[in-house]
């Protein structure tokens, strides 16, 4: 039978398998041997050991689409953020660090700022058209009035998605109104894998319908920059795109040199300071970073 792995710890699979719900599964032994290590979201090929008790074996893992390695999962088809439009006010560096993180990786990323109504109509249509031109497909919510919800929930259908943002930005409100049977889903997953060893707080895929995968990623408060060499920073910046080849000198990092079209686009308001501002501080940490 397939599934798809929807969490792994202490060497415990659970694959969600559309006629049996979540099976407990080891995997074999080949495996460790050919050092392949089965990831969440992996598509999978089990051997039923024990139907009642939901108990299985992961034969095979079928070719993977995609893995990342933060969070550690396969077959993702994009990345989900989600903030506050309004209390807390979004940390736009952080969430910049997010889109880097997925872009150095091929993933598509959404952007949701969810609590559309508490916030300043303005603020967020500059929002949407600053962060609509770093390539991200972005929507607006509110759990209160509906505003936003039915759009978002088709960007999800047939997809399996990583979902990040900080803690009371409404992740939980949004899933449940977009799915009210996430509670349920994810109950049945929490009583199957109900351990004294399995109590830690890891990241888990969740099966809501509509063939729609949500993938929860704990910690989300800070993030790291991706490794890299600061003279790649650039290329992860949609809106440089179309004035990096204007720029006076060839290799351009847009930050001290002279004539710099992407300098001249930011004074224009073509590019926004906000975004830029964030790429400067960047280029600085992975240039320390590189000292030492």
């Amino acid at each position: 039978m397939q599934g798809k792995i929807i969490r792994g710890i202490g060497g415990f699979y659970y694959v969600h398998i559309d006629s049996l719900g979540v099976v407990e599964c080891k995997a074999k032994g080949i495996f460790r041997n050919k050092k392949v290590k089965p990831l969440v979201g992996d598509n999978v090929e089990v051997e039923i050991l024990d139907e009642q008790k939901r108990l299985g074996s992961i034969e095979n893992i079928l070719p993977r689409k995609n893995s990342i390695i933060r969070p550690a999962v396969a077959n993702v088809d994009q990345a989900i953020v989600i903030f506050s439009a309004s209390v807390p006010k979004p940390n736009l560096n952080l969430l910049d660090r997010f889109l880097l993180m997925m872009q150095t990786q091929g993933i598509s990323t959404v952007i949701c700022f969810n609590k559309k109504d508490d916030a300043d109509k303005q603020y967020l249509l500059e929002l949407a058209d600053n962060y609509r031109k770093c390539g991200s497909r972005i929507f607006m919510t509110s759990t209160v009035t509906g505003e936003g919800i039915k759009e978002f929930g088709e960007c999800l259908k047939g997809k399996t998605s990583v979902l990040a943002g900080p803690s009371g930005v409404g992740k939980s409100s949004l899933i449940n109104t977009l799915f009210p049977k996430a509670d349920m889903a994810i109950g049945e997953i929490s009583e199957k894998i109900k351990r004294g060893k399995h109590t830690t707080r890891h990241s888990e895929l969740f099966s809501l319908g509509d063939g729609v995968y949500i993938m929860d990623t704990p910690g989300f408060t800070s993030l790291g920059l991706p490794e890299m060499e600061k003279e790649e920073l650039r290329d992860f910046y949609p809106e440089f795109e179309e004035y990096k080849n204007t720029c006076k000198f060839l290799g351009c990092v847009h930050i001290h040199e002279p004539q710099c079209s992407v300098k001249i686009a930011l004074d224009e308001g073509k590019i926004p300071k906000g975004r830029y501002d964030n790429y400067k501080q960047f280029f600085d940490e992975i240039s320390s970073k590189r000292k030492y």
